[in-house]
């Protein structure tokens, strides 16, 4: 994670100063906008149940799309739709035996966030997020055997809706909608606690890049 806080800044740095230099553009924080967005996670796991499993973060695939909806020249909501993947790899011990493990889950991630609007190019968000568990990915390997198994989610004993909370920046120039967003899941994993699958919450940071479509 130290890693991606790195990112953040020197993204920050630099957007920032672009849009320093936009300083000329129209303000549009009381306009309707629909936006499309791409980008990526960085994704690991906490307060897992499972003390012989060490987690490590993966990176993933991020995008969907935004609707900002101002409620005033300061505030709005922008809500998300989102396919996100996330997930953890890491290794661990069973009956003697080291393996490394990687997960991936495809999540619709739905952030439902309150804007704050403090300029033209700037845009603080937070909210809660609710998140539905499309398929899971998890490849095995031991000095035993290796596996992979892909499957659409069907398992009930683990959990499928998920909510959690997110908070971030978008930087935005004229069109183009550079994100960062923080976010954890409040839950576990685990519906009714009968899989012998790792039991965690889920946390990811998020960097997106877009496209705002706006009346000019």
């Amino acid at each position: 994670m130290r890693t991606m806080n790195m990112y953040f800044s020197l993204l920050f740095l630099a957007v920032a100063s672009l849009a320093m230099a936009q300083s000329g553009d129209a303000d549009n924080r009381e306009k309707f906008q629909f936006g499309l967005k791409a980008g990526m996670n960085y994704s690991n796991i906490y307060n897992s149940s499972t003390d012989e499993f060490d987690a490590d973060g993966k990176f993933g695939f991020a995008g969907g799309a935004s609707f900002h909806i101002p409620l005033g020249p300061i505030f709005g909501f922008q809500p998300e739709l989102l396919i996100s993947q996330k997930g953890f790899k890491g290794k661990g011990s069973l009956l003697g035996f080291d393996y490394s493990f990687k997960r991936t889950t495809t999540f619709i991630d739905i952030p439902l966030q309150f804007a704050i609007k403090p300029s033209k190019n700037f845009t603080i968000v937070v909210g809660p997020q609710y998140s539905i568990l499309l398929k899971q990915k998890d490849s095995f390997e031991s000095t035993l055997y290796s596996v992979d198994q892909e499957e659409v989610f069907r398992n009930e004993d683990l959990r499928r809706n998920m909510l959690g909370a997110v908070v971030g920046f978008d930087i935005n120039i004229r069109h183009i909608s550079i994100g960062a967003r923080g976010g954890l899941d409040f839950i576990k994993n685990n519906g009714d606690g009968s899989s012998s699958s790792p039991k965690y919450k889920n946390m990811w940071a998020q960097l997106t890049v877009g496209y705002l479509f706006y009346k000019n």
